[in-house]
């Protein structure tokens, strides 16, 4: 292993076999901030919700982590560890357009591209007969590029997926990381497992429990024993505690859902709120459909009470759909299977999947257990306009507003009453990126 970010030695050293880049966008909504507002630059800048509202932290610039500030911390405790931070809500049309025009630069190397997610993506720059350039001088390339667009990125170089996302945490930021073929168990071995992605918390003190502390112990350990714990997770994070890896890069641009979801400042308990929050969130999903032009099949349902459990629930609709007006009375009644008036809300969420005859039937769209309508249950409600050509005609009319002045330059009525009570928070799947 070597950093090669002031060092051209890499040339004396031929690269065999595959190479693999993840190249990750450095506090990426925090530096586009800083981007725009050069007087933020070398401050503290926090991107989230508000502090007095329950908000979390999306991103927080790297003067802001010095003060122990990180993703997914609540912002009352960002707010308490950095009092003086700048802080702001996002822009996300901006993100997405930063992202865009990064993933261009990616897409120029290679068409062997896999985002994913706004600010991270996989490159397959595996030297060939024909194309021969060393992939460390590729990864050079591509941090110059990036940085002439005002933000900076850090890069893993291995021979799979699981060295390069590793690696490319390894220095941050405007980072450059190589683990040469034939070094990746010297790499892995000192590592803690918690490295290894889909390690989180509670598999770690499993392993821990066995003894494991560190990836070289895990690949120690024979393989049926780490599987009897774990059963088909175990051989995989096994395989990859070996070095061992053969995901291939997915360039499909295959979009399997689109979702919205929020939290709110004040728990929502009259129905009135809940339906305002659930048609304000269908109303960005429906809109991020027509952007997409994909029409869903599955109708997906999520809410947080106030004591943070969970509870999903989806229906399959007759026919492919991306219009709110049509698929927003659906959720009204699917929530009243899941909730009833007086219950605390902490989130909502709504999402839609099945694009395509393979997904139709897809029954698992999240982590947590998805309760499934009924034809007879699914089929209450009406559409609230009822004429399909006058829906198709005022969802036109909308969209063309919003694409023209921004999002927020025209809102129905339930999305002016719940943005009123929401952190700033928000959470939008990949899909939403692409």
């Amino acid at each position: 292993m070597s950093d090669t970010s002031s060092n051209n030695s890499f040339h004396a050293i031929p690269w065999v076999g595959k190479a693999i880049l993840l190249v990750d966008l450095d506090a990426f909504f925090a530096s586009v901030e800083q981007k725009d507002h050069p007087e933020w630059r070398g401050k503290p800048v926090i991107v989230g919700g508000d502090p007095d509202k329950r908000g979390v932290v999306s991103t927080a610039s790297y003067e802001a982590r010095k003060y122990g500030v990180h993703s997914a911390m609540p912002s009352s405790q960002a707010q308490r560890l950095c009092p003086d931070a700048i802080w702001t809500h996002g822009h996300f049309d901006r993100y997405r357009e930063m992202s865009n025009a990064i993933m261009d630069i990616l897409r120029d190397e290679t068409p062997y591209v896999q985002q994913v997610s706004i600010d991270e993506a996989f490159m397959d720059v595996t030297p060939t007969k024909v194309n021969t350039e060393h992939p460390i001088q590729i990864a050079l390339r591509i941090q110059k590029r990036v940085e002439e667009l005002g933000v900076t990125c850090s890069i893993g170089v291995g021979t799979s997926k699981t060295i390069a996302k590793i690696a490319s945490d390894m220095d941050k930021p405007r980072g450059l990381t190589i683990v040469y073929p034939g070094t990746e168990q010297d790499f892995l071995t000192p590592l803690p497992v918690r490295a290894l992605s889909g390690i989180g918390p509670a598999v770690e003190t499993k392993l821990k429990q066995m003894g494991i502390v560190t990836l070289g112990e895990l690949a120690k350990t024979p393989r049926f024993e780490i599987e009897r714990v774990f059963g088909k997770a175990g051989t995989v994070m096994h395989i990859r505690a070996n070095g061992g890896d053969d995901s291939g890069i997915e360039i499909e641009d295959s979009i399997k859902s689109v979702s919205n979801e929020t939290s709110f400042a004040q728990d929502l308990t009259e129905t009135k709120q809940v339906e305002a929050a659930i048609a304000s969130m269908a109303v960005k999903v429906g809109r991020r459909l027509r952007r997409k032009q994909l029409k869903g099949t599955t109708l997906s349902l999520r809410i947080r009470y106030g004591d943070r459990t969970v509870r999903s629930i989806q229906t399959t609709l007759n026919k492919p759909c991306d219009d709110e007006l049509e698929f927003i009375p659906k959720l009204y009644k699917m929530v009243r299977e899941i909730w009833h008036e007086g219950m605390p809300v902490r989130l909502v969420g709504v999402g839609m999947t099945g694009f395509d005859e393979s997904e139709k039937h897809e029954e698992q769209l999240s982590l947590f257990d998805l309760e499934t309508m009924t034809d007879e249950e699914s089929e209450s409600f009406k559409p609230i306009i009822s004429e399909a050509p006058k829906r198709k005609q005022l969802l036109q009319a909308t969209d063309s507003i919003r694409d023209k002045f921004g999002d927020d330059a025209l809102q129905f009525g339930s999305e002016v009453r719940s943005r009123t009570n929401t952190t700033g928070s928000s959470s939008k799947n990949v899909a939403d990126y692409k």
